[in-house]
């Protein structure tokens, strides 16, 4: 069944908060963990970041789909990631000279079930007040003692391990052989403008699936580590605290990214939460104490190093934090060369004011 303008879709939240709209992308039933992201560009980059696998995502921006996509050129990996998408009005036609297809076949042919015509701005209210929590979107199901048994299926976020998932299943290499630098990359569900960003600045890279042990990865001798980003719970990921642990003893240069910071502080004995809401979007102010200075930043992320045990620990410090809730954003090992950023300085498709991270890990080499 195609989907028309006036195809009808429901988003039922684990709170029991009902709204109804139009069906997007596919007929279908499908659910996840709902947020949202405030970022005014780049949804294509967004659906296609491993970090949201599990996730139903709000696009805060008014209109969505209305410059089309890249099937290659803005995507994030192979696949959209995304467990559904909620907007406000979504674009039946699409204007840009580069794209090669609309949003709405792209989402279809991805098995992607969304709903658009939803007030977004009470929906975020709703949620930042209530926090996030678990939903289902379906445009085939309208009884609502359904909706809620279907929805009750759903695993929640805390506890869950998604990034032995969605990273790549056999290691693969990527950039320059001749480089001057051999980086191994860990991958726990990494973005593509990530490792580009690494192989610009001189870096060689093997990357290896989020099991690998630190045996085999150390075979391959490389010059330095890189822990990526990815989607779920920190604390239940003992296999990757193991693994980056070998990485500090190695004495070798380590940075990490999001999830990969927050693998790195567990390794220096420090507790992740989960957030009430979460930082997504392209514009998260936060602080660099190293150097004084400020920078506008994108993030996506549900779970945080708690502070308190940063401050007082004799592993590492804090280096970063975010300006709108003083949380922890960046951390330096101590005797190490060994740092970790909780937002995204790769920032596609922007804004680029933390890319300098990139070079500052190239110059440990």
């Amino acid at each position: 069944m195609r989907i028309t303008e006036s195809t009808p879709a429901v988003l039922l939240l684990q709170d029991g908060t009902l709204f109804h709209g139009k069906a997007l992308g596919k007929i279908g039933t499908h659910g996840g963990e709902i947020c949202f992201n405030t970022g005014m560009t780049g949804y294509q980059e967004i659906y296609t970041d491993p970090s949201y696998a599990g996730q139903v995502i709000i696009n805060t921006t008014a209109h969505i789909g209305n410059y089309g996509v890249i099937s290659e050129g803005e995507a994030e990996s192979d696949q959209v990631q995304i467990a559904g998408m909620v907007c406000n009005e979504f674009a039946s036609v699409h204007s840009r000279a580069t794209s090669d297809g609309s949003l709405q076949d792209y989402l279809a042919k991805a098995g992607i079930v969304g709903i658009s015509g939803i007030d977004t701005r009470a929906l975020v209210r709703h949620i930042r007040t209530k926090g996030v929590m678990n939903c289902l979107i379906s445009s085939e199901i309208f009884d609502l003692d359904t909706l809620k048994m279907e929805l009750s299926k759903i695993p929640s976020m805390e506890g869950l391990e998604l990034s032995s998932q969605v990273c790549t299943q056999e290691s693969y290499f990527l950039g320059d052989e001749g480089a001057p630098h051999r980086v191994a990359v860990l991958d726990l569900g990494v973005k593509r403008s990530i490792l580009s960003n690494l192989t610009d600045r001189g870096c060689y890279l093997k990357v290896f699936p989020a099991k690998t042990s630190f045996d085999e990865i150390s075979k391959w001798n490389p010059d330095g580590y890189f822990v990526s980003n990815g989607p779920g719970d920190p604390a239940v990921m003992p296999y990757a605290v193991e693994t980056v642990s070998s990485f500090l003893e190695s004495d070798k240069p380590v940075f990490g990214i999001c999830l990969g910071h927050q693998i790195l502080a567990q390794v220096c004995g420090l507790k992740t939460y989960k957030m009430h809401n979460g930082h997504r979007g392209l514009n998260h102010p936060v602080k660099n104490l190293v150097t004084g200075l400020s920078e506008i930043t994108s993030q996506n992320h549900g779970f945080a190093v708690m502070m308190d045990e940063l401050m007082a620990s004799s592993r590492a410090e804090l280096t970063h934090v975010n300006l709108n809730d003083k949380t922890v954003e960046g951390l330096q090992v101590h005797g190490r060369k060994a740092f970790s950023v909780q937002h995204h300085p790769e920032a596609s498709p922007g804004p680029h004011d933390s890319r300098y991270l990139f070079d500052q890990f190239v110059r440990f080499f």
